[in-house]
C-alpha cells in the first residue's frame, strides 16, 4: 500500500535555458514533517510552486494524493493547506471577522479551535484588526486560518518569515504538536534552520541542480561530523576531496565535514598525501550540517 502523500518522480525544470534541477526524486509519507533546505536560487520556491500546481515541470511527475499536482480535482484541493507568502487578505477585518469569513468556504471541515488556539497564544484580542498587527502577527493569522481548514497536507513556504525569535519558537511548538496530534503531513521551507531542527522529522538538503541529502534529521545529525586537524602551513589541500565536504584551510588549521568515521577519514587524508596531526571530529547542529554540506558561499 502506498503511504506517500507527495511523490516527486524525475522532476526536471528550467527557467529559459537555466537548469534549476534535473531528475529530482523524493517522497513524503503520511504523518511526516519534511523540511526542504537550500540556498537562494536552488529551487525551493520552484518546488513549492510545482507542488501547489501553479507551475508545471519541464518533465517528470509530481503527485499529491496520487493525482498530478497541476490537475488536482477540487475535492482533493480541499485536503491541502497552502501558504506561499504568509499574508492575509481583507486586512480591514478583525480576528473574529476573518475567521467567520473563511469558515464559510470550508463547511464540514472547519476547525475553529485550531485558529483560536493559536490566536490565544499570540495574545491577540478577537476584535483586534489585522491591519493594526505587526507583519509577524499577520503571518501567524494566515497560518491559523490554514490550520483551521483542517487540511491533511500543509505546504508552507518560508513559514517563519518576519517573526521574532519568541513568535518563531511559539509557532514551531504549536505546529509540531498540532501536526503530530492530528497526524498531519507537512512540507515546508524556511531560512531559519534552527526552527527546522526543532520541527521536522526528515530533511532534504538541496544544492544547485541536485539533492545532497534526504534522510531523517536524527540520522543526519548522528552521522555527519565536523572534522579539524593541523597541517603544515605550506600544505596544499584540494578544494574537492571525495567524501570530505568543503575542506577549508586557515593557516595551519584544516576544517571539513564528512559522514565517514574518523578511521576512514584518516585513510582518505593519507591517500590525498595530506600531512596532518591531531584529527578530531565533533557533533554539529542542523545549521552547521547545512553549511558544511552546501558551503558558506
Amino acid at each position: 500500500m502506498n503511504n506517500n502523500v507527495i511523490e516527486c518522480i524525475n522532476l526536471t525544470h528550467y527557467y529559459g535555458k537555466r537548469l534549476i534541477y534535473k531528475d529530482l526524486n523524493f517522497n513524503v509519507p503520511k504523518g511526516k514533517i519534511l523540511g526542504l533546505l537550500g540556498k537562494n536560487g536552488t529551487g525551493k520556491t520552484t518546488t513549492i510552486n510545482i507542488l501547489s500546481g501553479y507551475l508545471k515541470p519541464f518533465s517528470g511527475k509530481c503527485l499529491i494524493f496520487n493525482q498530478e499536482a497541476n490537475a488536482i480535482r477540487p475535492e482533493t484541493r480541499k485536503r491541502i493547506g497552502l501558504l506561499i507568502e504568509g499574508h492575509v487578505q481583507y486586512q480591514f477585518m478583525n480576528i473574529e471577522q476573518i475567521e467567520k469569513f473563511y469558515s464559510a468556504f470550508f463547511p464540514g471541515q472547519w476547525k475553529r479551535e485550531a485558529y483560536y488556539g493559536l490566536m490565544e497564544k499570540l495574545k491577540v484580542a478577537p476584535k483586534q484588526k489585522i491591519n493594526k498587527m505587526s507583519n509577524g502577527q499577520r503571518s501567524q493569522v494566515a497560518l491559523g486560518l490554514i490550520l483551521a481548514q483542517n487540511p491533511e497536507l500543509l505546504v508552507l513556504d518560508d513559514f517563519s518569515l518576519g517573526l521574532d525569535p519568541g513568535y518563531r519558537r511559539l509557532f514551531v511548538e504549536y505546529l509540531r504538536d498540532y501536526a503530530k496530534s492530528e497526524n498531519k503531513t507537512v512540507f515546508l521551507t524556511s531560512h531559519i534552520i534552527q526552527d527546522m531542527e526543532q520541527l521536522i522529522d526528515d530533511c532534504i538538503i538541496m544544492d544547485y541542480g541536485k539533492i545532497l541529502v534526504q534522510m531523517p534529521v536524527k540520522n543526519l545529525l548522528s552521522t555527519i561530523k565536523r572534522y579539524r586537524c593541523y597541517v603544515p602551513e605550506r600544505q596544499v589541500v584540494k578544494e574537492i576531496i571525495e567524501k570530505l565536504y568543503h575542506p577549508e584551510k586557515h593557516n595551519i588549521l584544516l576544517e571539513f565535514y564528512s559522514f565517514e568515521p574518523i578511521e576512514e577519514v584518516e585513510k582518505i587524508l593519507k591517500k590525498e598525501c595530506i600531512d596532518f596531526k591531531n584529527l578530531t571530529g565533533e557533533n554539529i547542529n542542523l545549521e552547521d550540517a547545512f553549511i558544511g554540506l552546501t558551503g558558506k558561499y
